[in-house]
């Protein structure tokens, strides 16, 4: 079954809920900012044109039920500060990927862990998630302890597999399972 989009996700200080058009200048901020972008499989926004354009690929892309396009939303104001994406579903294997980015402002006070763990108890729950996996950049050191702090492993080396930016980028690929995601945070989906 195609991913059913969900409610919004509540956790501490953010708010992970669903795409809308009005935080696109907001997320023009994120992604306009190349020290953001620099490591992802992404061009840099250069105008808001780029913004509205991406718009209508995730839109695009969330009609098709394969994909779910998150913010990451400061839960005092609802201000968006980042994404994340469920994405590339595969309904037999019961698994997607993960795709996530932050403002630089909000770079290091834990925000995107406390919303991805937010997001995979959701993705195990109700979503019926078997399996996650996210790509990152070797480069990309914080993303990596991101990832492992969730309690994803390290599962190789994928070569040259994104050209991005003009260039073929080498990308980890990490995987993390519903048994291995903490019992205490997620309840098992009815089979």
């Amino acid at each position: 079954m195609p991913f059913a989009p969900p409610a919004a996700i509540e956790a501490e200080r953010v708010r992970v809920r669903l795409l809308a058009e009005s935080d696109l200048p907001a997320l023009f901020a994120v992604n306009s900012d190349e020290a953001v972008t620099s490591m992802l499989p992404y061009a840099t926004w250069q105008t808001p044109a780029d913004a509205e354009a991406w718009f209508g690929r995730m839109a695009a892309l969330q009609a098709t039920g394969l994909a779910l396009q998150f913010v990451v939303a400061e839960k005092a104001s609802d201000r968006a500060i980042g994404t994340c994406l469920l994405f590339r579903l595969e309904e037999g294997s019961q698994r997607a990927e993960l795709g996530y980015v932050l403002g630089r402002a909000h770079w290091g006070r834990g925000l995107m862990h406390e919303a991805l763990g937010a997001l995979l108890d959701s993705a195990f729950g109700p979503l019926g998630l078997r399996r996650l996996e996210a790509e990152v950049d070797p480069r990309n050191l914080a993303s990596a302890r991101v990832l492992q702090r969730l309690g994803f492993t390290r599962e190789g080396l994928l070569r040259q597999r994104w050209v991005t930016k003009g260039a073929a980028k080498d990308v980890e690929i990490h995987g993390l399972l519903r048994s291995e995601w903490p019992a205490t945070r997620v309840s098992s989906p009815k089979a």
